[in-house]
């Protein structure tokens, strides 16, 4: 194996020595050993080589001393070898490993909801002041299909719908890919705020189970942690079928973040690596998927509605079909924008499609076969603002999952090494040194201010519609307009150009 790497750092850490007071604090808070202190020589070092940008050291720096700066391209600028090709193939020929990343995808695909437009109501419609007038943006989740005789009125097969006060949940993510800390984070503002967090595929701790009336509880392919007494526990259960950073595939969480804490959650050895087999090795068929809908709604008494969540793929409206009808009562489709701790590069970079086009596609095919409220729909995969939130809703969404926002709202800076689980923001780290850093109750209102801030926007965006209720704009594509389409695009998301009247 190479012991000199024929690629020059990434970033470069500058310290300013007049500013520098030695405190040695960026040395105790960076991850990746990037800071180094030489107490012989009195000195205080970086390791470009190490550094990863995740801007720890430079926040926690009292005297303003570090600046991390974009090292430039290790070449001359072409653009078919791209910068980051040839760090990719230089890290191969050196380890001949698989790359691996964090987070979502990256790449400079289109985003559909930066061409979207929304529309706003002037003289024959007028807008809804929403500071003095009432706007629902309660939701609820689960199947609408109406009895059509008093012995189906009576039918106890059916499952409640599940109420949440926003239409924004907290998406999947373990514990054991983020940290308890992190994952109380999430729990503790889904219940102040009335909506739902997702457990991912890791259990639910047990010093959690009092937000369980919260939580989305996961069934994945691994079935970690999956036991009556969790199922029970949650508000609704998901079948996670596909995630839209890694479509195909299955999930890999390293022996060294199965502490005894994880291990105890998930039901395995400590020190063990958890992995999740790409399919599930009881499902090969829609009808499969039903027997299993169905086993979980009699195991707790058909008192929780259950999800599949599902990768947005090329034939997800035939897919999303089938589940609809297999007794799904929530679909969560899940984009390739969509984040996770640890994915092939390869495949979060290549494969899927965009979130705006899956949902569009969706459901129209579900209204078209006159199946639409028998199931809701979440949208997932890369929410960046309360606008994106609105226009997924217009398209056909019911509520959309949040997960890569709510960990930038902790403080996460996407450096994408989330895999490592060296994360120096105590997020995505089962380091008890790290992971403190997080108090839960000042991440809990952080991510409280965020659902309260978007809630805010999206009535606004409401108001100025001339709607007051969030129900009322869902799939209503009306009220979007396309800038910079073609006329495929336009036509697979149903929305007109801009400019074309109603």
């Amino acid at each position: 194996m190479p012991t000199l790497s024929l690629m020059p750092p990434e970033f470069s850490v500058v310290r300013d020595d007049n500013k520098c007071i030695k405190c040695l604090a960026c040395v105790r808070q960076c991850g990746f050993d990037a800071q180094k202190y030489d107490a012989e020589d009195d000195r205080l070092y970086a390791i470009d080589a190490n550094c990863v940008n995740c801007q720890r050291c430079v926040s926690i720096c009292p005297a303003g001393a570090l600046t991390i700066y974009k090292n430039p391209p290790p070449m001359r600028p072409n653009a078919h070898w791209t910068e980051g090709h040839l760090r990719n193939i230089v890290k191969q020929a050196e380890t001949g490993g698989v790359l691996l990343t964090g987070m979502g995808n990256d790449q400079p695909f289109p985003t559909y909801f930066d061409r979207l437009l929304l529309n706003a109501s002037q003289v024959t419609n007028p807008s809804i002041d929403p500071l003095r007038e009432p706007m629902e943006l309660r939701t609820y989740l689960g199947s609408r299909a109406e009895p059509v005789s008093r012995e189906e009125s009576k039918d106890k097969t059916s499952t409640p719908l599940v109420p949440i006060e926003t239409p924004i949940m907290f998406s999947a993510m373990s514990y054991g890919s983020i940290s308890h800390e992190a994952f109380e984070s999430l729990a503790r503002a889904a219940k102040a705020f009335g909506t739902l967090f997702n457990t991912g595929e890791g259990g639910l701790p047990e010093d959690l189970y009092e937000y369980a009336d919260h939580a989305v509880v996961q069934v994945a392919s691994g079935r970690f942690g999956v036991h009556a007494g969790y199922l029970n526990a949650g508000r609704v259960i998901e079948i996670k079928i596909g995630q839209g950073a890694k479509p195909g595939i299955g999930g890999h969480l390293p022996g060294e973040k199965i502490t005894a804490p994880v291990a105890a959650t998930r039901m395995i050895p400590e020190g063990t690596d958890a992995l999740s087999p790409a399919p599930h090795h009881d499902i090969y068929s829609i009808e499969d998927l039903k027997q299993l809908i169905f086993t979980l709604k009699e195991a707790t008494r058909y008192q929780k509605p259950v999800s599949v969540k599902i990768s947005a793929v090329h034939n997800v409206a035939a897919i999303a079909s089938g589940i609809a009808r297999a007794g799904a009562d929530i679909i969560a489709i899940d984009g390739f924008r969509g984040g996770t701790g640890a994915a092939p590069t390869m495949i979060r970079d290549h494969v899927g499609i965009p979130i705006e086009l899956a949902i569009a596609a969706v459901d129209q095919r579900l209204r078209e076969e006159g199946i639409r409220n028998r199931v809701s729909l979440v949208a997932a995969g890369g929410f960046r603002s309360s606008a994106d939130v609105v226009k997924a809703i217009a398209l056909g969404a019911d509520a959309v999952y949040i997960a890569t926002a709510a960990l930038i709202a902790l403080g996460c800076h996407l450096c994408q090494k989330c895999y490592t689980g060296k994360c120096s923001w105590g997020i995505a780290t089962q380091d008890p040194y790290r992971s403190r850093r997080l108090n839960p109750e000042i991440g809990a209102e952080r991510l409280y201010n965020l659902l309260r801030g978007w809630s805010h926007e999206i009535k606004e965006m409401l108001g100025g519609m001339g709607i007051n209720s969030i129900e009322s704009l869902r799939g209503n594509r009306l009220h979007l307009r396309g800038v910079g389409l073609n006329e495929v695009e336009l036509k697979l998301l149903g929305v007109k150009h801009a400019g074309e009247g109603m």
